[in-house]
Parts: C-alpha cells; sequence; structure tokens
C-alpha cells in the first residue's frame, strides 16, 4: 500500500504565498515523476506542474514564473508566489512509482484546498 499525505493549503490573499508539501510512503521501490494538479469548482483537473527524478520541471503557462516545484527524497513541494483568484481550487498531489517487471503506477493525494481572496 501507497499512501500521501498533503499538508501547506489555507485562505490567502491575491499576492500572498502559499507551499503545499506531499510525502509518499508504504510499499515504495522508486519513484518517477511526481506533481500537483488541482481542480477548480465546475472545471476540470488540470496539469500544475511535475518533476521528474532528475530535477527536469514541467510547469502549466498559468502558473509560470510565480510556481515552483522541488522534491526532496519521498517529498515534492509546490512554492506559490503572487497568487491569484483564479488559482482556487482543490491541489492535489500525484507521484508515479515504479518497481523492476511492473508498469509504473500512479497514485493520488486526498487533496488540500487552496483559497485566494481578500
Amino acid at each position: 500500500q501507497v499512501q500521501l499525505v498533503e499538508s501547506g493549503g489555507g485562505l490567502v490573499q491575491p499576492g500572498g504565498s502559499l507551499r503545499l508539501s506531499c510525502t509518499a510512503s508504504g510499499s515504495i521501490f522508486s519513484i518517477n515523476a511526481m506533481g500537483w494538479y488541482r481542480q477548480a469548482p465546475g472545471k476540470e483537473r488540470e496539469l500544475v506542474a511535475t518533476i521528474t527524478s532528475g530535477g527536469s520541471a514541467n510547469f502549466a503557462d498559468s502558473v509560470k514564473g510565480r510556481f515552483t516545484i522541488s522534491r526532496n527524497k519521498n517529498t515534492v513541494y509546490l512554492q506559490m508566489n503572487s497568487l491569484k483568484p483564479e488559482d482556487t481550487a482543490v491541489y492535489y498531489c500525484n507521484v508515479e512509482l515504479w518497481r523492476p517487471g511492473v508498469s509504473p503506477s500512479h497514485y493520488w493525494g486526498q487533496g488540500t484546498q487552496v483559497t485566494v481572496s481578500s
């Protein structure tokens, strides 16, 4: 079994910052990519940022220059700066796990609410 525990969401004013973290634990052989997705009310879940095991990062155009992603062992972080009301959403952590002889598998966190409002 694999568990993902997220933290760091909350209410912040426009222009403010938040840092999300997600730690994976359990039956883990190797972690490939780690990332963050978000889903706003009435919208599809969308990619925010991902980072490979080699440290290469990919960002949605809407967050480039404002968000950064990093990882340390089994934890992935999302630093969100210059937050806007349109960043309001539930943020989900996603990890891709790998083990020999098995296709990669994806796991999701439970989600953490981020609300940007004055």
